[in-house]
């Protein structure tokens, strides 16, 4: 754990260490967040692997949703198609 003042304005500087853990460069976007009393610092890649594999428990990697998705905007549009 790293202690550290903030400063003026609620400024904090994220350590080192930290920057190098979460591959945080100059100018990248964090995320914060705020649990029962818990601030936690992330970042758009690390959310979006763990939506990833929110979704990859329910849905087998043979699977792919995004050619799922095509077919039935396909099949969507050839039901319109046939009853024009």
């Amino acid at each position: 754990m790293i202690s550290m003042k903030m400063s003026e304005g609620g400024r904090v500087v994220i350590p080192v260490e930290i920057r190098r853990k979460l591959a945080l460069n100059d100018g990248d976007t964090v995320l914060w967040d705020c649990k029962d009393g818990v601030a936690t610092l992330t970042t758009r890649l690390a959310q979006l692997r763990e939506a990833q594999a929110m979704v990859r428990r329910y849905v087998p990697k043979s699977v792919s949703l995004v050619d799922e998705l095509i077919a039935d905007r396909r099949a969507e549009n050839a039901a319109e198609e046939a009853q024009s």
